[in-house]
Protein backbone atom coordinates (compact mmCIF):
# COMPACT_ATOMS: atom_id res chain seq x y z
CA UNK A 1 0.00 0.00 0.00
CA UNK A 2 1.41 3.56 -0.66
CA UNK A 3 0.87 6.96 0.86
CA UNK A 4 -0.81 9.62 -1.45
CA UNK A 5 1.41 12.06 -1.68
CA UNK A 6 -1.99 14.78 -2.54
CA UNK A 7 -4.10 14.80 0.88
CA UNK A 8 -7.51 15.87 0.30
CA UNK A 9 -9.72 18.40 2.37
CA UNK A 10 -13.03 17.95 1.08
CA UNK A 11 -15.70 15.84 -1.40
CA UNK A 12 -17.40 17.31 -4.21
CA UNK A 13 -20.14 15.22 -5.15
CA UNK A 14 -20.91 16.53 -9.15
CA UNK A 15 -24.36 15.77 -10.54
CA UNK A 16 -26.79 16.71 -13.64
CA UNK A 17 -29.39 18.73 -12.07
CA UNK A 18 -32.68 19.10 -12.48
CA UNK A 19 -35.92 21.36 -12.23
CA UNK A 20 -37.49 20.90 -8.61
CA UNK A 21 -41.28 22.79 -10.05
CA UNK A 22 -43.01 23.03 -13.14
CA UNK A 23 -41.28 27.37 -13.37
CA UNK A 24 -38.29 25.10 -13.35
CA UNK A 25 -38.59 23.17 -16.02
CA UNK A 26 -37.62 25.07 -19.72
CA UNK A 27 -34.91 27.23 -18.03
CA UNK A 28 -33.30 23.46 -16.89
CA UNK A 29 -33.84 22.74 -20.44
CA UNK A 30 -32.26 25.41 -21.87
CA UNK A 31 -29.29 25.02 -20.09
CA UNK A 32 -28.76 21.34 -20.77
CA UNK A 33 -29.22 22.61 -24.71
CA UNK A 34 -27.33 25.84 -24.37
CA UNK A 35 -25.06 26.06 -27.77
CA UNK A 36 -26.65 22.82 -29.67
CA UNK A 37 -28.11 22.94 -33.04
CA UNK A 38 -31.46 21.41 -31.10
CA UNK A 39 -35.12 22.73 -32.53
CA UNK A 40 -37.05 24.63 -30.25
CA UNK A 41 -40.22 21.68 -30.77
CA UNK A 42 -37.63 19.36 -29.58
CA UNK A 43 -36.82 21.21 -26.14
CA UNK A 44 -41.08 21.38 -25.60
CA UNK A 45 -41.26 18.02 -26.43
CA UNK A 46 -38.86 16.64 -23.45
CA UNK A 47 -40.19 19.14 -21.22
CA UNK A 48 -43.53 17.22 -21.79
CA UNK A 49 -42.06 14.68 -20.17
CA UNK A 50 -41.14 16.59 -16.88
CA UNK A 51 -44.72 18.27 -16.87
CA UNK A 52 -45.98 14.40 -16.76
CA UNK A 53 -44.67 14.33 -13.89
CA UNK A 54 -45.38 17.30 -11.90
CA UNK A 55 -42.72 19.44 -13.49
CA UNK A 56 -40.29 17.89 -10.92
CA UNK A 57 -37.44 15.26 -11.66
CA UNK A 58 -36.38 13.58 -8.72
CA UNK A 59 -32.60 13.46 -8.93
CA UNK A 60 -32.00 16.37 -6.68
CA UNK A 61 -33.78 14.70 -4.33
CA UNK A 62 -31.66 12.06 -4.71
CA UNK A 63 -28.60 13.39 -4.29
CA UNK A 64 -29.52 14.76 -1.29
CA UNK A 65 -30.70 11.61 0.22
CA UNK A 66 -27.70 10.44 -1.20
CA UNK A 67 -25.07 12.88 0.25
CA UNK A 68 -27.16 12.48 3.95
CA UNK A 69 -26.00 8.28 3.66
CA UNK A 70 -22.52 9.29 2.51
CA UNK A 71 -21.99 11.34 5.50
CA UNK A 72 -23.00 9.00 7.79
CA UNK A 73 -20.87 5.87 6.03
CA UNK A 74 -17.84 8.21 5.95
CA UNK A 75 -18.18 9.22 9.32
CA UNK A 76 -18.62 5.52 10.17
CA UNK A 77 -15.05 5.17 9.07
CA UNK A 78 -13.65 7.93 10.58
CA UNK A 79 -13.27 10.06 7.34
CA UNK A 80 -14.32 13.78 7.99
CA UNK A 81 -14.09 15.51 5.28
CA UNK A 82 -16.94 18.25 4.35
CA UNK A 83 -19.29 16.83 1.74
CA UNK A 84 -20.31 19.50 -1.06
CA UNK A 85 -22.79 19.35 -3.21
CA UNK A 86 -22.77 20.95 -7.48
CA UNK A 87 -24.97 19.91 -10.75
CA UNK A 88 -24.20 21.12 -14.07
CA UNK A 89 -27.46 22.69 -14.72
CA UNK A 90 -29.70 23.61 -11.94
CA UNK A 91 -28.86 24.79 -8.49
CA UNK A 92 -26.94 24.06 -6.89
CA UNK A 93 -24.61 24.90 -9.87
CA UNK A 94 -21.16 23.92 -9.93
CA UNK A 95 -19.87 27.60 -10.27
CA UNK A 96 -21.41 28.36 -7.16
CA UNK A 97 -20.54 25.71 -5.24
CA UNK A 98 -17.07 25.73 -6.23
CA UNK A 99 -16.63 29.58 -5.32
CA UNK A 100 -17.94 28.17 -1.70
CA UNK A 101 -15.45 25.51 -1.18
CA UNK A 102 -12.51 28.53 -2.12
CA UNK A 103 -14.28 30.72 0.76
CA UNK A 104 -14.49 27.80 2.97
CA UNK A 105 -10.60 27.47 2.57
CA UNK A 106 -10.75 24.20 0.41
CA UNK A 107 -7.52 23.75 -1.49
CA UNK A 108 -7.53 20.44 -2.71
CA UNK A 109 -11.32 18.29 -3.30
CA UNK A 110 -11.98 14.63 -4.48
CA UNK A 111 -15.22 14.74 -7.29
CA UNK A 112 -17.67 11.55 -7.15
CA UNK A 113 -19.84 12.39 -10.14
CA UNK A 114 -22.95 10.43 -10.42
CA UNK A 115 -21.77 8.31 -13.93
CA UNK A 116 -20.22 5.01 -13.24
CA UNK A 117 -19.12 4.81 -17.29
CA UNK A 118 -17.06 6.14 -19.33
CA UNK A 119 -18.07 8.71 -22.19
CA UNK A 120 -17.69 12.31 -23.15
CA UNK A 121 -20.84 13.72 -21.58
CA UNK A 122 -20.67 11.25 -18.35
CA UNK A 123 -16.97 11.79 -17.82
CA UNK A 124 -15.21 14.45 -19.82
CA UNK A 125 -17.59 16.89 -20.23
CA UNK A 126 -18.15 16.88 -15.90
CA UNK A 127 -13.91 17.51 -16.12
CA UNK A 128 -14.59 20.25 -18.31
CA UNK A 129 -17.22 21.52 -16.33
CA UNK A 130 -15.17 21.70 -13.50
CA UNK A 131 -12.09 22.92 -15.39
CA UNK A 132 -14.27 25.97 -17.04
CA UNK A 133 -14.88 26.69 -13.14
CA UNK A 134 -10.99 26.73 -12.06
CA UNK A 135 -9.78 29.34 -14.68
CA UNK A 136 -11.96 31.53 -12.58
CA UNK A 137 -9.05 34.23 -10.74
CA UNK A 138 -10.96 33.67 -7.81
CA UNK A 139 -10.49 30.22 -8.21
CA UNK A 140 -6.95 30.19 -7.96
CA UNK A 141 -5.28 27.80 -5.54
CA UNK A 142 -8.02 25.60 -5.72
CA UNK A 143 -7.29 21.81 -7.10
CA UNK A 144 -10.05 19.41 -8.12
CA UNK A 145 -9.69 15.46 -8.71
CA UNK A 146 -12.16 13.07 -10.03
CA UNK A 147 -12.85 9.86 -8.61
CA UNK A 148 -12.45 7.06 -11.16
CA UNK A 149 -15.35 5.28 -13.03
CA UNK A 150 -16.65 1.94 -11.33
CA UNK A 151 -18.49 -0.01 -13.81
CA UNK A 152 -16.32 -3.16 -12.79
CA UNK A 153 -16.76 -2.78 -8.55
CA UNK A 154 -17.13 -5.50 -7.11
CA UNK A 155 -19.91 -3.52 -5.07
CA UNK A 156 -21.74 -2.12 -8.49
CA UNK A 157 -22.23 -5.25 -9.57
CA UNK A 158 -23.53 -7.02 -6.36
CA UNK A 159 -26.20 -4.26 -6.44
CA UNK A 160 -27.29 -4.81 -9.82
CA UNK A 161 -27.15 -8.29 -9.47
CA UNK A 162 -29.46 -7.88 -6.44
CA UNK A 163 -31.73 -5.83 -7.81
CA UNK A 164 -32.16 -7.92 -10.87
CA UNK A 165 -32.55 -10.89 -8.57
CA UNK A 166 -35.38 -9.03 -6.97
CA UNK A 167 -37.15 -8.24 -10.15
CA UNK A 168 -36.90 -11.84 -11.44
CA UNK A 169 -38.54 -13.54 -8.49
CA UNK A 170 -41.82 -11.16 -9.37
CA UNK A 171 -42.14 -14.34 -12.12
CA UNK A 172 -43.12 -17.60 -10.70
CA UNK A 173 -40.09 -19.90 -10.19
CA UNK A 174 -41.41 -22.31 -12.97
CA UNK A 175 -41.23 -19.36 -15.35
CA UNK A 176 -37.27 -17.86 -14.67
CA UNK A 177 -35.79 -19.58 -17.11
CA UNK A 178 -37.63 -18.36 -19.79
CA UNK A 179 -37.76 -14.58 -18.39
CA UNK A 180 -35.80 -12.21 -20.79
CA UNK A 181 -33.43 -9.44 -19.26
CA UNK A 182 -33.19 -6.69 -21.38
CA UNK A 183 -29.95 -4.21 -19.87
CA UNK A 184 -30.39 -0.28 -20.88
CA UNK A 185 -28.21 2.37 -20.72
CA UNK A 186 -28.38 6.19 -22.08
CA UNK A 187 -28.14 6.10 -26.03
CA UNK A 188 -25.01 8.37 -26.90
CA UNK A 189 -24.05 9.51 -30.97
CA UNK A 190 -21.86 6.60 -32.23
CA UNK A 191 -19.40 8.62 -32.97
CA UNK A 192 -19.27 9.51 -29.05
CA UNK A 193 -19.28 5.74 -28.57
CA UNK A 194 -15.79 5.67 -31.04
CA UNK A 195 -14.20 7.98 -29.13
CA UNK A 196 -14.51 6.03 -25.57
CA UNK A 197 -14.85 2.81 -23.46
CA UNK A 198 -18.75 3.51 -23.47
CA UNK A 199 -20.27 0.40 -24.86
CA UNK A 200 -17.14 -2.46 -23.82
CA UNK A 201 -17.84 -1.13 -19.87
CA UNK A 202 -21.43 -1.37 -20.36
CA UNK A 203 -21.40 -4.65 -22.16
CA UNK A 204 -19.07 -6.33 -19.52
CA UNK A 205 -21.31 -4.71 -16.74
CA UNK A 206 -23.87 -6.72 -17.93
CA UNK A 207 -21.84 -9.76 -18.45
CA UNK A 208 -21.10 -9.67 -14.65
CA UNK A 209 -24.36 -9.41 -13.43
CA UNK A 210 -25.73 -12.29 -16.02
CA UNK A 211 -22.78 -14.13 -14.84
CA UNK A 212 -23.72 -13.74 -11.13
CA UNK A 213 -27.10 -14.98 -11.82
CA UNK A 214 -26.04 -17.53 -13.61
CA UNK A 215 -27.90 -16.34 -16.88
CA UNK A 216 -26.75 -18.55 -20.30
CA UNK A 217 -26.10 -15.17 -23.48
CA UNK A 218 -29.36 -15.98 -24.87
CA UNK A 219 -31.20 -14.57 -22.48
CA UNK A 220 -29.81 -11.36 -21.72
CA UNK A 221 -29.24 -8.49 -23.97
CA UNK A 222 -27.98 -4.93 -23.45
CA UNK A 223 -30.38 -2.37 -25.69
CA UNK A 224 -30.32 1.66 -25.12
CA UNK A 225 -33.15 4.69 -24.23
CA UNK A 226 -33.74 8.24 -24.40
CA UNK A 227 -31.99 8.76 -27.89
CA UNK A 228 -32.75 12.39 -28.61
CA UNK A 229 -30.51 13.37 -31.28
CA UNK A 230 -31.24 14.27 -35.05
CA UNK A 231 -32.81 11.87 -36.79
CA UNK A 232 -29.72 12.01 -39.16
CA UNK A 233 -26.80 11.16 -36.78
CA UNK A 234 -26.89 7.23 -36.10
CA UNK A 235 -26.89 6.90 -32.14
CA UNK A 236 -26.27 3.25 -30.22
CA UNK A 237 -29.07 0.26 -30.60
CA UNK A 238 -31.27 -0.72 -31.06
CA UNK A 239 -33.77 1.35 -28.47
CA UNK A 240 -35.41 -0.59 -25.84
CA UNK A 241 -39.19 -0.07 -27.25
CA UNK A 242 -37.79 -1.59 -31.04
CA UNK A 243 -36.27 -4.85 -28.58
CA UNK A 244 -39.74 -5.21 -27.00
CA UNK A 245 -41.18 -5.90 -30.48
CA UNK A 246 -38.63 -7.61 -31.15
CA UNK A 247 -39.50 -10.11 -28.15
CA UNK A 248 -43.31 -10.18 -29.35
CA UNK A 249 -42.44 -10.89 -32.74
CA UNK A 250 -40.09 -14.20 -31.76
CA UNK A 251 -43.12 -15.22 -28.95
CA UNK A 252 -41.14 -14.11 -25.77
CA UNK A 253 -44.03 -12.99 -23.44
CA UNK A 254 -41.48 -11.81 -19.96
CA UNK A 255 -39.32 -9.17 -19.56
CA UNK A 256 -37.21 -7.72 -16.47
CA UNK A 257 -35.83 -4.29 -17.83
CA UNK A 258 -32.82 -3.24 -16.17
CA UNK A 259 -31.15 0.50 -16.11
CA UNK A 260 -28.05 -0.62 -15.95
CA UNK A 261 -26.33 2.87 -17.36
CA UNK A 262 -28.50 4.71 -14.26
CA UNK A 263 -27.83 5.00 -10.74
CA UNK A 264 -31.05 6.55 -9.90
CA UNK A 265 -34.79 6.20 -10.63
CA UNK A 266 -34.24 9.89 -12.11
CA UNK A 267 -36.50 11.02 -14.94
CA UNK A 268 -35.53 9.18 -17.52
CA UNK A 269 -36.35 5.72 -15.90
CA UNK A 270 -39.76 7.41 -14.78
CA UNK A 271 -40.71 8.40 -18.13
CA UNK A 272 -38.78 6.13 -20.69
CA UNK A 273 -39.14 2.38 -18.98
CA UNK A 274 -41.64 2.85 -15.93
CA UNK A 275 -44.11 4.80 -18.55
CA UNK A 276 -43.39 4.23 -22.48
CA UNK A 277 -41.56 1.04 -22.05
CA UNK A 278 -44.18 -0.54 -19.50
CA UNK A 279 -47.35 0.57 -22.21
CA UNK A 280 -45.22 -0.96 -25.03
CA UNK A 281 -45.00 -4.41 -22.99
CA UNK A 282 -48.82 -3.66 -22.18
CA UNK A 283 -49.97 -3.43 -25.88
CA UNK A 284 -47.47 -6.57 -26.66
CA UNK A 285 -48.76 -8.76 -24.40
CA UNK A 286 -45.22 -8.86 -22.43
CA UNK A 287 -45.25 -9.02 -18.42
CA UNK A 288 -42.77 -6.65 -17.21
CA UNK A 289 -40.76 -5.93 -14.27
CA UNK A 290 -38.53 -3.39 -14.09
CA UNK A 291 -35.21 -3.80 -11.48
CA UNK A 292 -34.13 -1.55 -9.10
CA UNK A 293 -31.08 1.54 -9.80
CA UNK A 294 -28.55 1.32 -7.21
CA UNK A 295 -29.74 4.83 -6.05
CA UNK A 296 -29.20 5.35 -1.77
CA UNK A 297 -28.53 1.20 -1.44
CA UNK A 298 -26.21 0.81 1.67
CA UNK A 299 -23.45 -1.66 -0.56
CA UNK A 300 -23.40 1.71 -3.24
CA UNK A 301 -22.79 4.32 -0.79
CA UNK A 302 -20.30 1.78 0.79
CA UNK A 303 -18.31 1.86 -2.77
CA UNK A 304 -18.45 5.48 -2.94
CA UNK A 305 -16.70 5.66 0.07
CA UNK A 306 -13.57 2.73 -0.85
CA UNK A 307 -13.54 4.85 -3.91
CA UNK A 308 -12.69 7.90 -1.68
CA UNK A 309 -10.44 5.90 0.55
CA UNK A 310 -8.54 5.05 -2.54
CA UNK A 311 -7.75 8.45 -3.52
CA UNK A 312 -6.46 9.47 0.58
CA UNK A 313 -4.67 6.24 1.69
CA UNK A 314 -3.41 4.78 -2.24
CA UNK A 315 -5.27 1.22 -1.07
CA UNK A 316 -5.71 -1.52 -3.76
CA UNK A 317 -8.46 -0.93 -5.62
CA UNK A 318 -11.25 -3.58 -6.25
CA UNK A 319 -12.26 -4.82 -9.19
CA UNK A 320 -14.17 -7.99 -10.73
CA UNK A 321 -14.24 -9.35 -14.50
CA UNK A 322 -12.02 -9.00 -17.65
CA UNK A 323 -10.63 -5.82 -16.97
CA UNK A 324 -8.10 -3.66 -14.73
CA UNK A 325 -9.49 -1.17 -12.77
CA UNK A 326 -9.87 2.09 -14.50
CA UNK A 327 -7.45 4.88 -14.14
CA UNK A 328 -7.47 7.74 -11.64
CA UNK A 329 -6.27 10.56 -13.74
CA UNK A 330 -8.00 10.42 -17.55
CA UNK A 331 -5.28 10.66 -20.32
CA UNK A 332 -5.21 13.90 -22.28
CA UNK A 333 -7.39 12.34 -25.04
CA UNK A 334 -9.47 10.69 -23.69
CA UNK A 335 -13.20 10.39 -24.35
CA UNK A 336 -13.23 13.44 -26.76
CA UNK A 337 -16.45 15.13 -27.62
CA UNK A 338 -17.63 13.82 -31.33
CA UNK A 339 -17.30 16.54 -34.07
CA UNK A 340 -20.80 17.91 -33.88
CA UNK A 341 -22.04 16.66 -30.75
CA UNK A 342 -26.12 16.32 -31.00
CA UNK A 343 -28.21 17.96 -28.43
CA UNK A 344 -29.02 15.24 -25.48
CA UNK A 345 -31.86 16.42 -23.14
CA UNK A 346 -30.76 14.23 -19.82
CA UNK A 347 -31.95 14.34 -16.53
Amino acid sequence: MTQSTTPYDAILVLSFGGPEKPDDVIPFLENVLRGKPVPRERLLEVAEHYYHFGGISPINEQCRDLIKLLRTELDAHQISLPIYWGNRNWEPFLNDTMLQMKRDGVQRAITYVTSGFSCYSGCRQYRENIAAALQQPEMRGLHVDKLRVFYNHPDFIHVLSEQVGLALQKFPESERNNVQIAFTAHSIPISMARTSDYEKQLRESCRLVAESLHLPPSQWRLVYQSRSGRPEDPWLEPDILDYLQELKDRGDTSVVISPVGFLSDHMEVLYDLDDAAKHACEERGITMHRAGTPGSHPRFIGMIRKLIQERLSGCDKECTGLFPANHDVCPVDCCPAPVRPPGRPST
